[in-house]
């Protein structure tokens, strides 16, 4: 049975898998990988732009479903060997999270629903995932630029 997952990474890192078409968790750790199977959902949720950066963003990224296959891991040009899953990104633009605030399960926890996220990966029920799938496919564009400024 499929499920999903919410997985947590800075959009700019997000926006690389997306291009490549994996994804990567935990600084690389392979033991979350395994927990996804081919056909689950996964979304990506970004804290910040940039990796360790002070720059807000809170939104959902990018939203797909997992290939086939296992993990596997990858040589990077620093020696760095992630493990990564391959994903089939759907096209889905970048929502904050604010307006989903309350309303996804995960969040009506009150004002620390956002310590789950510092696993880096958790899963969802299908309605927090459908909720946030439909909000990326009609997301105006626009919306980061006035979420960040606020």
């Amino acid at each position: 049975m499929a499920k999903a997952w919410i997985a947590v990474a800075s959009a700019e890192h997000v926006r690389i898998g997306r291009q490549a078409g994996f994804m990567q968790v935990c600084h690389g750790k392979a033991s979350p990988l395994r927990r996804i199977t081919p056909g689950d959902r996964v979304i990506y949720y970004s804290p910040t732009v940039v990796f360790g950066g002070k720059d807000r963003l809170q939104a959902f990224t990018a939203i797909g479903m997992a290939r086939d296959g296992a993990p596997y891991q990858m040589e990077m040009e620093s020696g760095f060997r992630p493990w990564r899953r391959d994903v089939d990104w759907q096209p889905a633009q970048e929502t904050p999270i604010r307006s989903l605030l309350g309303r996804l399960a995960f969040t009506r926890v009150g004002p620390n629903w956002g310590y789950q996220l510092r696993f880096g990966l958790f899963g969802i029920g299908d309605e927090d995932a459908d909720m946030i799938a439909e909000a990326m496919s009609h997301a105006d564009p626009n919306s980061m630029l006035r979420d960040v400024a606020a």
